[in-house]
C-alpha cells in the first residue's frame, strides 16, 4: 500500500511517530509536512500548504493518515477530487477540547471545532490512549450544546463508532545499547525527562523535591526534557539550590546522551495534570527507572495491574501530593525496593515499533479492502 501522512506540525511526539511508522511499516509511507511551530496557524491554514505539497506526489495513494492538527475537511476540499474516494484515518496525538490551558487563558473554540469537523470527516479515528478517547468523547456533548442551536449531538455516536485506540510505537531498541548504570550511583537519582511546561506540573515536582531535601533525604537529580518552549522559573531556582547534585540540566537532542541519562536514573516521577500518552515516562521506564506516577490519566492502562501489589516492590502509583512525598521518601531511604530493569522492560517492551507497527498496518489494510 501507498500511505500518505499529513503532518502540519512536525515536532515532538508527532515527528517521532511519523519517523517510527515510516521506518517500520511494511507499507510505503510518504508524507507532506510543515515545521513544528505556530500550532494555531498550522491548524487554521496548514491544509492549504499540505494540499499544495501533495501536487508533487504522483504516486497513487491507497490511504491518507492525518495527524490531529490537520484541518481535514479543508484538505479534502482543496485536493478534490483526488482523495474523494480514498480512505482516511486520523491519528489523535492530542485534542483542543481537553488540552490543558495555562492559567488565565481561555479556550479558543475555533480549534476545537476543527478537531470536531475533522473526526467527522475521517473514516477512522485513532486515539493514542483509552484515556484520551474517553475524555474527548465525554467533552463533545458540552462543547456542542454550548452553541445556539442545531447542536448535532447525534453525530457523537458516529464518531464513537469509528473510534479505536492504538498506542503509538516507541523507539525503545535505541535504548538497548547502554548498560545499567544505576548500581554505580552513590545516591539515588531522580529523573525528570518531560516537557518543562505547566501541564506537567513542575511546581508540584519541585515542592516535593524541596520537602525531601528538607527531610535530609539523599538524592541527585537529572533534569532533562524539552525546555524549548514554556518552562517554570522553578527549574532555575532548582539549579541554584541543587547545583552540586544535578547530574544533567537541560534539553538533550541526541539519543546516545539521552539513553545514558535514563540508564543512570533510579526513579522517574510524573506530576502531570494531564497526559494524552506519556512517551517520556515509557522511555525512562524501559531505561531502568522505577516509575512513581499519578493513579489516573493514561498511566493505569499502560502499567499492568500486577505491578500495583505493594508487597512485591516499591510503589508505582500515588494519590495526591502528600502520598507522593511519603512514597518517594520510602524509596530514597531504602524502605521500599525499586523494580529491576528486567522487570521494568517487561512492562512495555511490546510498545517498541517492531511490535507496535503491526496493528497499524493491519488496520490500514482493512480500511483499504473495505473501501
Amino acid at each position: 500500500m501507498n500511505i500518505l501522512v499529513l503532518e502540519p506540525f512536525l515536532g515532538g511526539s508527532h515527528k517521532a511517530f511519523l519517523e517510527g511508522l515510516t521506518k517500520h511499516s511494511r507499507h510505503n509511507v510518504m508524507s507532506v509536512s510543515m515545521s513544528g511551530r505556530h500550532w494555531k496557524w498550522r491548524m487554521s491554514g496548514g491544509s492549504v500548504t499540505l494540499a499544495e505539497k501533495t501536487k508533487a506526489i504522483e504516486t497513487p495513494i491507497d490511504l491518507v493518515l492525518a495527524s490531529s492538527m490537520t484541518n481535514l475537511p479543508a484538505f479534502i476540499a482543496l485536493t478534490n477530487p483526488r482523495f474523494a474516494n480514498t480512505p482516511v484515518a486520523m491519528y489523535m496525538h492530542e485534542n483542543q477540547l481537553t488540552q490543558p490551558l495555562p492559567e488565565g487563558e481561555e479556550r479558543d473554540l475555533t480549534f476545537c471545532y476543527i478537531n470536531y469537523l475533522s473526526v467527522l470527516v475521517a473514516d477512522k479515528v485513532l486515539f493514542n490512549s483509552h484515556f484520551h478517547k474517553k475524555s474527548f468523547l465525554d467533552a463533545l456533548p458540552d462543547f456542542l450544546v454550548d452553541f445556539p442551536d442545531y447542536h448535532q449531538t447525534e453525530s457523537i455516536k458516529n464518531v464513537e463508532q469509528k473510534s479505536s485506540v492504538l498506542h503509538p510505537g516507541l523507539d525503545l531498541q535505541v535504548l538497548d545499547d547502554h548498560p545499567v548504570k544505576q548500581k554505580e550511583n552513590e545516591k539515588p537519582v531522580i529523573v525528570w525527562n518531560q516537557r518543562w511546561a505547566f501541564d506537567k506540573d513542575p511546581d508540584m515536582f519541585f515542592r516535593i523535591i524541596n520537602r525531601l531535601d528538607d527531610s535530609d533525604c539523599e538524592f541527585n537529580l537529572i533534569l532533562a526534557g524539552d525546555d524549548q518552549h514554556d518552562k517554570s522559573e522553578l527549574f532555575q531556582k532548582a539549579k541554584d539550590r541543587y547545583s552540586k547534585r544535578i547530574l544533567h540540566y537541560g534539553y538533550v537532542d541526541d539519543v546516545e546522551t539521552y539513553s545514558k541519562l535514563l540508564h543512570q536514573g533510579d526513579i522517574v516521577v510524573s506530576t502531570a495534570k494531564y497526559e494524552f500518552f506519556c512517551v517520556a515516562i515509557m522511555e525512562a521506564l524501559y531505561g531502568g527507572c522505577h516509575p512513581v506516577l499519578p493513579n489516573g490519566l493514561t498511566y493505569p492502562e499502560l502499567i499492568p495491574e500486577n505491578f500495583r501489589e505493594p508487597l512485591l516492590h516499591g510503589p508505582v502509583f500515588y494519590e495526591g501530593e502528600d502520598d507522593l512525598y511519603h512514597k518517594l521518601k520510602d524509596l530514597l531511604q531504602g524502605k521500599e525496593k525499586l523494580l529491576p530493569k528486567s522487570t521494568l522492560q517487561s512492562i512495555n517492551r511490546h510498545m517498541d515499533w517492531k511490535h507496535a507497527v503491526n496493528p497499524f498496518d493491519d488496520l490500514f489494510e482493512d480500511m483499504a479492502e473495505s473501501n
